[in-house]
C-alpha cells in the first residue's frame, strides 16, 4: 500500500507517522488538555523538572516551604527540606473526578496563594519511595 523508506538517521517514516499519531491522538483527551494546560501554567524551571522527573516544586505562600508535586491525582504533594528530602506528605484535591493535570495545577495554586488553607484540609502520610516511583514523565 504505502512504501516507507528510512529517514536519514535511521529513523523510518513509518514510526515517525506513528509517534506524530500518538501524540496529537493523546493530547485531545481531557488527560491530554489537562496536561497541555498545567505545562502553560509552570515556570520554565517547573517545566524542566517536570519533563525530566515527573514532579515539580513549589514555594508555599505562608510560611515560604518547599513542595513537590508528583504527578499523580491523589498522594502526591510532599514537603521537601533545604536538601531536597522528602519530609511530610500531604494529600488534598480538588472536589469532581479531574484529570491529573487539572488536579496537579489545582495544587499547585493552592499552595502558591493560600497554603495555610491547603494544608488545613489535607490528610498527612508518611512519604516513601514506592510512591513516588516514576514511570514515565507525563511533562
Amino acid at each position: 500500500m504505502f512504501g516507507f523508506r528510512p529517514l536519514p538517521g535511521g529513523r523510518s517514516r513509518k514510526r515517525a507517522t506513528r509517534a506524530l499519531f500518538i501524540r496529537h491522538g493523546a493530547e485531545g483527551t481531557p488527560e491530554g488538555r489537562s496536561l497541555r494546560l498545567l505545562r502553560k501554567w509552570l515556570s520554565p524551571s517547573q517545566l524542566e523538572q517536570f519533563g525530566r522527573r515527573g514532579y515539580f516544586e513549589v514555594v508555599g505562600s505562608d510560611s515560604g516551604k518547599r513542595y513537590r508535586i508528583h504527578a499523580g491525582a491523589s498522594v502526591n504533594v510532599c514537603e521537601i527540606d533545604e536538601r531536597g528530602r522528602l519530609q511530610e506528605g500531604l494529600c488534598f484535591m480538588p472536589i469532581g473526578a479531574l484529570p491529573i493535570g487539572d488536579v496537579m495545577l489545582a495544587q499547585k495554586i493552592a499552595l502558591e496563594t493560600c497554603e495555610d488553607k491547603a494544608r488545613a484540609v489535607a490528610r498527612r502520610f508518611t512519604p516513601n519511595g514506592f510512591h513516588f516511583r516514576q514511570t514515565r514523565p507525563l511533562g
